[in-house]
């Protein structure tokens, strides 16, 4: 079997030769592993130090679009190079090279197709009491919308077998990690999770610039991803609290009218109205989201199959460049 290990890159000609000296180039289960880069349009000399660090594929994106397009695009280069089995880690040298074996151990054994790191966030030391609780509340959200049991749904350390990579397709302009969870679990992929090692940060993150910006990204993220799938829920469940509010506020008025004092407490009445109205209008975005779902199914459907055209076909992945030569990636491999 092979083993791709992909690296979304963004300027980090700094952080890459610590990430790759760390990554392994034997992976008990696997014939060959080979390493993968997505440049998402770095002005620095991330791919020449990729280059001269071993690695053997690179995707070039034409300009920065962002982790969750440059995840995609990786997706899509390691199942049209062959791989079987398809790691995904950060930069920043976040995640312990070496755990990339525990990591694809259940999907060697079969009894995983998507298997996510579990960095243990209590643990975790230069992460703050705050952003703990906040991970632990996030995470806790991300499973009772997918239905699944990741107990970190932030991890980006995560490997897939070639059904599930297949499967997956990350349409945020952000992150990928929640919206691939819930994904996953929406569509029956088996996924499993497994603890992991984590190293002292490196640097500061990039995705987002301060706690209140990922807290409200990823909390839009989840409500917009969930609600593709579960456009019933989410708009009916707001319309039946708009009714019972509307509901509440006519017997009030009611109740005052029968008292004879109905004309004081008309604001009661077009409170009412419009609490109605709301109800009426998320009510129906429940139905129109209901009937696009049913759209939303067949265009993944579309999209899987187009995927497997493409791999029988043998079409070259986009924006692909070959990586360090055959005998420099040999040496790598060989710690020469």
């Amino acid at each position: 079997m092979k083993l791709i290990i992909q690296i979304p890159c963004f300027n980090e000609e700094g952080q890459l030769p610590l990430t790759l000296s760390h990554l392994p180039r034997q992976v008990p289960g696997f014939e060959l592993v080979q390493w993968l880069i997505i440049d998402d349009g770095s002005t620095d000399r991330t791919i020449e130090v990729a280059r001269a660090h071993g690695v053997d594929h690179v995707v070039r994106l034409t300009n920065h679009k962002g982790l969750a397009a440059a995840f995609q695009a990786g997706l899509d280069a390691g199942l049209k190079l062959g791989a079987d089995v398809i790691v995904n880690t950060d930069a920043d040298n976040q995640y312990e090279g070496a755990d990339v074996t525990k990591l694809v151990a259940p999907i060697v054994r079969g009894d995983a197709d998507m298997v996510v790191g579990d960095r243990q966030v209590s643990q975790v030391e230069h992460f703050s009491g705050a952003k703990k609780q906040l991970q632990r509340v996030g995470s806790w959200v991300v499973r009772q919308a997918s239905s699944t049991e990741i107990p970190d749904t932030t991890s980006g350390f995560r490997a897939y077998n070639r059904e599930a990579a297949l499967q997956v397709q990350a349409v945020s302009k952000f992150t990928y990690t929640l919206e691939t969870i819930i994904q996953a679990g929406k569509l029956l992929v088996a996924i499993d999770h497994v603890p992991i090692r984590t190293n002292p940060k490196t640097r500061e993150s990039r995705l987002f610039p301060s706690t209140p910006a990922y807290v409200w990204r990823n909390a839009l993220s989840i409500f917009r991803i969930y609600s593709q799938y579960e456009p019933l829920k989410v708009f009916w469940g707001g319309a039946m609290v708009m009714a019972l509010a509307a509901l509440a506020v006519f017997i009030r008025f009611v109740v005052y009218f029968a008292e004879g004092q109905g004309r004081g407490h008309v604001q009661s009445l077009i409170a009412g109205a419009v609490l109605f109205n709301a109800a009426m209008l998320l009510g129906s975005l429940g139905v129109i989201g209901d009937l696009l779902d049913a759209q939303r199914t067949l265009s993944q459907r579309t999209f899987e199959r187009v995927r497997r055209i493409e791999l029988q076909l043998g079409v070259q992945p986009s924006h692909y460049e070959p990586g360090a030569s055959r005998d420099q990636a040999e040496r790598q491999a060989l710690g020469v």
